[in-house]
């Protein structure tokens, strides 16, 4: 491994999935990496695993989420590197098609997939503005979680309306931010993949006419993505790497946004 994160500190919502896929690799790379979840589970068993802080916390209360970000600071003395990768599907608290959708549904999906980056990014900004400029020059990097649903929909396996408005709507959030903060050296770029082998997407993985689209949706893989390779292009958009980039939003999609 480089060791690109030496000295460096990530947070990353989420536990399990690509926020887990995530963490390992950043850890590997030198990273002192801090994991907020509401799943205490998942969070202790990857604490054990590589050795990184965790704070269990609900992302869509302001109040746990600047607990979760003081428990990081008090610490690792700094963030430099933010990942915001929690998040759920949806369909089963009601999100569907717009005419099927449930208030609910909709409300539920929002919260947690929208408002807890909101949330999140407000609270360490905060403190990344408060921060020295590092050594590559910048005060922080900040990576959201979008998807190719965000603007490629597929109408037949993925109707849940409420999740690709909420995933736009992180995508606006993104490139606003990074040409917002670009004078104050932080970075603010989006990744937004495929379907991707998580717990999330366990419904999918059982499905046997839905893993047959993917073969031709996601050529690349013909499989869902796993969440490793999504991890990667994560690790190495939060590191100095990537100094020059900021309001993107890079596909992980194994072809899923140019097939048909």
């Amino acid at each position: 491994m480089s060791g690109r994160f030496r000295n460096r500190v990530c947070l990353i919502t989420g536990s399990t999935g690509i926020g887990a896929a995530t963490a390992r690799l950043a850890a590997s790379e030198g990273a002192s990496v801090f994991v907020v979840s509401r799943d205490e589970e998942s969070c202790r068993a990857l604490a054990e695993e590589i050795g990184c802080g965790y704070h269990v916390a609900d992302l869509t209360r302001s109040g746990e989420v600047a607990d979760a970000v003081e428990r990081c600071i008090a610490r690792l003395n700094r963030i430099d590197a933010l990942f915001n990768v929690a998040g759920i599907s949806g369909r089963s608290f009601g999100d569907g098609p717009v005419h099927e959708c449930s208030e609910d549904g909709w409300n539920i999906t929002m919260e947690t997939n929208v408002k807890s980056v909101f949330l999140m990014c407000r609270a360490v900004v905060r403190r990344m503005l408060e921060q020295p400029v590092g050594e590559g020059g910048l005060r922080g990097s900040i990576l959201n979680m979008a998807s190719v649903l965000a603007f490629s929909p597929e109408p037949k396996f993925f109707a849940t309306h409420a999740y690709a408005a909420g995933k736009s709507a992180i995508v606006g959030l993104t490139r606003s931010m990074a040409a917002y903060y670009a004078p104050s050296k932080i970075r603010v770029n989006a990744v937004a993949p495929g379907l991707t082998r998580t717990p999330m997407s366990l419904r999918a993985q059982q499905n046997p006419d839905l893993l047959e689209f993917i073969k031709s949706k996601q050529p690349i893989s013909e499989d869902l993505i796993e969440a490793d390779d999504v991890a990667r292009a994560a690790v190495f958009l939060l590191s100095d790497d990537a100094r020059a980039i900021t309001g993107e939003v890079v596909s992980i999609d194994a072809g899923w946004g140019v097939s048909g």
